[in-house]
């Protein structure tokens, strides 16, 4: 029995969506992520262990080193948003690729479940 998903299509292959417009796009991003609290909590508890009171303003340094935590969160997020987008080209101009990417995928993720399932937690040992 072969097990098949029921579209059929792969997370690299494109469908035809309506464009929404820039601003939208934007709009979208920024209520995310000022909404996300795992951003503040990561300000909160990360950067100011990297603040040196004896180094000059302490604000001045917080968004300082923010601002580097944002360039390089955007730089990252760029490159896989490029990476994706050249593998899904691929992929879509191959579709010998594409079959191996499902097969490959699905292996995986079934290895995955077999060995969670198999797996069983160490019981605690009471003292």
């Amino acid at each position: 029995m072969l097990i098949r998903s029921r579209e059929g299509n792969s997370p690299f292959e494109t469908s035809a969506l309506p464009r929404d417009s820039a601003g939208k796009l934007f709009r979208m991003g920024l209520i995310t992520n000022l909404l996300n609290p795992k951003v503040a909590i990561l300000y909160l508890a990360l950067i100011p262990q990297f603040i040196d009171p004896a180094a000059g303003n302490v604000v001045a340094q917080g968004f300082q080193l923010g601002a580097i935590q944002i360039l390089v969160g955007v730089t990252v997020n760029a490159a896989i948003i490029l990476a994706a987008g050249s593998v899904a080209v691929f992929l879509q101009s191959k579709p010998a690729w594409m079959r191996w990417q499902k097969w490959v995928t699905g292996t995986l993720l079934g290895a995955i479940g077999i060995k969670l399932a198999i797996d069983a937690p160490t019981p605690a040992v009471s003292s």
